[in-house]
């Protein structure tokens, strides 16, 4: 797991608040819930323990995760100007449905696309990058070849 997490400087901000909050109030939280499991006697007939156990590891789980993607983080860097690059809001229009999209493209790490986050890594991610304003980005996707055209980059 030597590769890097491309992060914005808000992403990997979030990561932080995030890694702090587990560590912090969950971790805290989870260890009352096995204390008060414990107090119901028994262990091995005693579901709560089980639960609260589980739900423990799955906490250290999620802070292994998010301290070894800050390890390997690398903030994005700001590419030229009007060219579309990791880091970059693009408006682009559908060619065949007239349908606007606005998106920011992000690494694997950071992509939501409810929140108009995507990956440089998908097809459409993929196929914007390096565009400049008037470009045209074909996308090969299940459903077929999109073609979009780039209004704004910012």
């Amino acid at each position: 797991m030597s590769e890097e997490v491309l992060l914005t400087k808000e992403g990997k901000e979030e990561l932080e608040k995030r890694l702090d909050y587990l560590k912090i109030v969950r971790r805290a939280e989870v260890t009352e819930q096995i204390k008060t499991a414990r107090e119901y006697g028994d262990l091995s007939e005693n579901a709560e323990y089980d639960e609260a156990r589980r739900q423990q590891a799955i906490l250290e789980g999620e802070i292994l995760e998010i301290e070894e993607k800050l390890k390997r983080a690398v903030i994005i860097k700001e590419g030229k100007k009007g060219t579309v690059s990791l880091g970059s809001k693009v408006d682009f229009v559908d060619e065949a449905t007239g349908e606007a999209f606005t998106y920011e493209i992000v690494g694997t790490t950071e992509a939501d696309v409810e929140s108009g986050r995507i990956s440089n890594e998908s097809p459409l991610g993929n196929a914007l990058l390096g565009r400049k304003v008037g470009d045209k980005a074909i996308v090969n996707a299940p459903a077929g070849v999109t073609t979009y055209t780039v209004k704004k980059v910012y």
